[in-house]
């Protein structure tokens, strides 16, 4: 590959410098000494206007280039050399008009006019420059006078010439450019059929790519107009505004597939992104801008676009990407050429051949590089995949030979071959003891689904899917930030141990853990998938629990008990995973001694129900009271919810929810005793709605007091009733029945959905404190209030307002028709006898409101 590459550029570089050579050979060729005029493009000069002109000024330069400028330009020259001077060349055929007038001792004897903007068919002689052929006597005084106007780059390169000379030496020059598409062609065929073999699309946009250089280098000399479209002027100039931006965008494209940097240079590629917009948003602007402010815009674009292509090469050839080294050449060469050429368009650099040809120059070594580079590209990816393959059966190998040799049995679990639980704990303790200053994450994973398994596809099948298990966790394992390896010898690396034929765990480094959450959920997210298994998906409910060290325990038997009992709490049921907490350990010393505290305090009626006002924003009355439980010798100690809590994972919360609601119909007596007929909500626990004796307990207790009925409403929980959504329906429909009004407490803070709330036979709605806390500040809260008041409305519930602690809060909710609130702006939970102080604190203020008015 090496030895034809320099071979094959040698020749290119001989074959472009005699181009060069060639178009300077001919001996009778000169460039003129040149006065010019220029006019505002809104002024019209005669040509004898012109010649009488006192504005001619010497040109400075051999070659008139004068930028991207709208006026027109008067050129004049004397013709010299002797009667074989017979022809003007204009070297640049992007030129939109040209008037061509020959002087005889201050008259027009000859007028000629041409330019890109006309057929190609009307041009004195057909050629991709502007011929102008003339006759002169010996001894008598030739002027040419020379009229240019163009929205492009006003550039004329002139040439007075022997026209036999000019057309023997542009024979060769043809022929030279003829070798120089020849090569273009070869390459865009040579790759074509690799795409058509391979099938792999960077080839494909290397066609197009060297393509569409093409097709820019033929517009830019003339010859895509005099061989495509001769009858089309206009075709032509806007063919040539494409070109550039095209070649850009595949250029761009397939240095971003070639060097593949949306893994190897992810910003990089966005900054090629980001260029590729602009160049498809320049060729876009050709349709609606005019031609100049086109052609400016698509070649300033195009510089840096090209110094973009070029910087990618040398980058990643500093990473190590063996690719670059061909991509970094071959783009240096195209992209000084193009900036050459761009630069010349500018009127920064005078015109020659090597500011005329340097796209052509660069393009064609652009264009063989990168096919070495292709076909080298091609080489290393099928000696990576050899070597890929080689390496995939070594790793088989070895591990067909670590399955053969296994360690000592008594310390691995027989059906995994994992490290079993006896020497998960010495790994643990071993740690703790060498290394005490880390934090390690003990992390139970237990298969809850596995007996079901077994009952459906017997013993046999659930080994082989425990062991299929083992082998996938361990792979997913493998990629965990953190996770340490359990056991590791010339035979074994376990990250990965068998506390019994469920339950797998392992240790991880908690720190490194918390630092990638992101990685930690995917690999969870992978463990809990279901596996495949004889083309059944097999779902294994799995979760998780983790405890840490020290935060949790300072043994590996204490950390074990505690991350198996995060794995059986309710919030693992719930999201799969879950953290040690103290607070929710029903299983701990402390917890079995408040539980049995707490059983006590229940049958000593040491709680004590609790009481909050609602108030109604229509009438500013007290509409009704909540009943909230405290258990006063613990205030300082235990939150009311963890009473809760407690209760329901200790089997209290039946006897509780009884007490609770015998209390509550005890306190509305005493309240109609001294004159307050109010309703009381009582809240019920999820579990309640799952006890088969629970509706027809609540119809006996109503029964004996008549005088309540419909009176004490039962407030639930949104989130409690998905728990169990289809008995939690059947209960709360008895319960309605039986004359019991329903209230859905905590709404907007769960995830059930609208259609089974509109089944619920509720007559009230609670909004959540988490949406009315900052009411009063947020927007978005005040929006999604007001959608749920409205919308509740419209299902025919009343809605009230829980955490309402400030006036401007009520004010807004009275104003969006909210019906009643609840909160700390009234007062806080109070017990009976401030709760009735309080009420009739308030419904004298009230009477005092209303005879001042």
């Amino acid at each position: 590959m090496t030895h034809a590459f320099w071979p094959r550029l040698l020749v290119t570089l001989l074959i472009l410098l005699g181009i060069c050579t060639t178009s300077y050979a001919a001996d009778t060729p000169y460039i003129p000494n040149i006065d010019f005029l220029r006019i505002a493009s809104d002024t019209h000069l005669t040509p004898e206007e012109a010649l009488a002109s006192d504005n001619w000024q010497a040109l400075d330069e051999t070659s008139p280039n004068f930028g991207y400028i709208e006026d027109t330009i008067w050129l004049r020259f004397t013709i010299s050399g002797g009667a074989a001077i017979d022809l003007l060349e204009v070297g640049y055929p992007q030129l939109d008009q040209l008037d061509f007038f020959l002087v005889r001792d201050g008259k027009i004897t000859r007028h000629v006019l041409t330019g890109d903007s006309f057929p190609f068919a009307e041009r004195p002689v057909l050629h991709r420059h502007f011929l102008f052929p003339f006759k002169h006597a010996p001894g008598e005084n030739y002027e040419i006078l020379l009229k240019v106007q163009t929205k492009g780059a006003m550039q004329i390169p002139l040439r007075l010439w022997d026209s036999q000379s000019f057309f023997e030496a542009s024979s060769l020059e043809s022929q030279l450019h003829a070798v120089y598409y020849g090569i273009l062609i070869t390459v865009i065929f040579f790759n074509l059929f690799i795409y058509l073999a391979l099938r792999e699309a960077v080839y494909l946009v290397y066609v197009l790519t060297t393509l569409s250089y093409l097709f820019l280098i033929t517009s830019l000399n003339g010859t895509a107009f005099q061989l495509l479209w001769p009858t089309m002027p206009g075709l032509q100039n806007h063919a040539m505004l494409l070109t550039v931006p095209a070649a850009m965008f595949f250029s761009l494209l397939f240095s971003r597939m070639f060097l593949r940097l949306k893994v190897t240079a992810p910003r990089w590629d966005q900054v090629v992104l980001f260029t590729i917009l602009l160049n498809t948003l320049a060729a876009l602007s050709t349709f609606f801008t005019t031609y100049s402010i086109s052609s400016q815009l698509i070649v300033a674009l195009a510089i840096p676009s090209c110094l973009l292509l070029t910087v990618l090469g040398p980058l990643l050839w500093v990473r190590g990407n063996r690719q670059a080294v061909y991509y970094t050449i071959a783009w240096g060469a195209l992209t000084l050429g193009s900036a050459i050429t761009g630069a010349n368009k500018y009127g920064l650099l005078p015109n020659n051949f090597l500011t005329a040809y340097g796209m052509q120059i660069g393009s064609a070594l652009e264009a063989i590089l990168l096919t070495i580079a292709l076909a080298a590209r091609l080489y290393q990816e099928r000696q990576d995949k050899i070597e890929a393959h080689d390496a995939e059966l070594r790793a088989m190998a070895a591990r067909r030979s670590a399955e053969l040799k296994l360690i000592d049995h008594a310390l691995h679990n027989p059906l995994t071959r994992l490290p079993n639980r006896s020497s998960y704990e010495m790994v643990l303790s071993d740690l703790i003891a060498r290394i005490p200053d880390r934090r390690y994450a003990v992390v139970v994973i237990h298969l809850n689904n596995l007996h079901l398994v077994t009952k459906t596809l017997g013993h046999r099948n659930s080994d082989e899917i425990l062991k299929l298990a083992a082998q996938h966790y361990s792979t997913v394992l493998k990629d965990l930030p953190g996770a340490l390896l359990i056991e590791q010898n010339d035979r074994h690396n376990h990250l990965l141990a068998s506390l019994d034929l469920q339950t797998f765990a392992l240790i991880m480094d908690a720190d490194k853990a918390e630092a990638v959450p992101r990685k930690v959920v995917k690999s969870l997210d992978e463990i809990r998938m279901p596996l495949d298994y004889l083309g059944m998906q097999i779902p294994l409910d799995v979760r998780v629990g983790t405890a840490i060290y020290p935060e949790h325990g300072m043994d590996a038997s204490t950390l074990i008990r505690r991350a198996v009992i995060a794995e059986g709490s309710d919030r693992a049921k719930e999201r799969g995973m879950a953290y040690y907490k103290p607070s929710r350990d029903s299983f701990s010393a402390d917890r079995l001694t408040i539980a049995s505290e707490l059983n006590q305090a229940l049958r000593d009626n040491r709680l004590a129900l609790y009481l909050q006002p609602k108030l109604s924003l229509a009438t500013d009355s007290i509409v009704g009271l909540e009943a909230l439980i405290r258990w006063p010798e613990k205030s300082g100690t235990i939150q009311p919810d963890e009473i809760i809590a407690l209760a329901e994972q200790t089997g209290l919360i039946k006897p509780l929810t009884r007490w609770v609601l015998q209390q509550a119909l005890t306190i509305r007596t005493r309240l109609l005793e001294h004159g307050w007929p109010l309703g009381i909500s009582v809240n019920i626990s999820p579990n309640n709605l799952r006890e088969p004796d629970f509706p027809i307990f609540v119809q006996r207790l109503m029964d004996s007091f008549h005088v309540h009925k419909g009176m004490i409403t039962f407030e639930v929980t949104e989130t409690s009733m998905m728990q169990d959504p289809a008995n939690s329906l059947t209960t709360l429909g008895v319960l309605s029945t039986a004359g019991i009004p329903i209230s859905i407490d905590d709404f907007g803070s769960g995830y059930s959905s609208l259609s089974y709330i509109k089944q619920l036979p509720a007559s009230e709605i609670k909004i959540d404190r988490s949406l009315v806390t900052d009411l009063a500040t947020g927007t978005q809260d005040q929006v999604i209030v007001q959608t749920t008041i409205t919308m509740c409305h419209s299902l025919g519930y009343e809605v009230v307002a829980e955490g309402v602690e400030d006036e401007a809060t009520a004010e807004i909710l009275r104003r969006m028709g909210c019906d009643m609130i609840q909160g700390f702006l009234l007062t806080p939970p109070l017990p009976f006898d401030e709760a009735l102080d309080w009420l009739r604190q308030h419904d004298n203020q009230q009477k005092s409101q209303a005879s001042a008015y």
